[in-house]
């Protein structure tokens, strides 16, 4: 019998492997990944299972088997900040059994997508890192995809002739360029016109 600390520990190693941002490093991001695999405390990794779970249920999966048990009001923060990262990084499914299911429906469910759980029923034996090396090459990590999405939002701003920097987006950036672009050279001439 495995200790369940021992579990989380390494659930949370694999979501840093898998490249999953720092918000999403943390036990209830483990803990759901646990529930997602149906990965109690005295199985191994190598009987992890591919469960159709809802948000609900992973609760009820957790404090039944971990004894975590999250109020009610957090289903929305398990959903929000863990599964929907999980979707975004391909580690988990959003209704397969019924893509078309409305997003507002109770039913909502999740699962573990296949070659990731081909992948985690790895862990801790000799092949783990080869798997999650060709596993990441044909992968991009949620992090990595992050990171590229801020880049190509952020507003350039011309500072001068052939010097641009970058701000990041929203709406005070663009005032901000607004300004250097187009008043700023405006207010130039009108000073200097001023004081001839």
């Amino acid at each position: 019998m495995n200790d369940k600390n021992d579990h989380v520990k390494a659930a949370l190693k694999i979501i840093l492997s898998l490249g999953l941002p720092r918000a999403q490093q943390n036990e209830r991001s483990a803990l759901s990944l646990l529930a997602l695999l149906n990965l109690t405390p005295e199985k191994t990794w190598a009987e992890a299972d591919n469960q159709l779970i809802g948000i609900t249920p992973i609760m009820d999966w957790i404090r039944q088997h971990y004894q975590k048990d999250y109020a009610p009001n957090t289903r929305e923060t398990i959903r929000r900040q863990t599964m929907h990262q999980f979707v975004d990084a391909g580690i988990a499914l959003y209704n397969p059994d019924q893509p078309d299911r409305p997003v507002n429906s109770p039913k909502a469910a999740y699962q573990i997508e296949p070659a990731t759980l081909i992948l985690l029923r790895s862990f801790g034996t000799n092949e783990w890192h080869d798997n999650l090396t060709n596993y990441l090459s044909e992968r991009e990590t949620l992090a990595a995809r992050y990171a590229q999405e801020r880049e190509q939002n952020r507003v350039p701003v011309q500072i001068k002739p052939g010097k641009k920097i970058t701000l990041s987006p929203g709406e005070h950036s663009e005032l901000i360029r607004a300004i250097i672009e187009d008043f700023s050279p405006r207010c130039t001439w009108m000073c200097i016109g001023l004081c001839r």
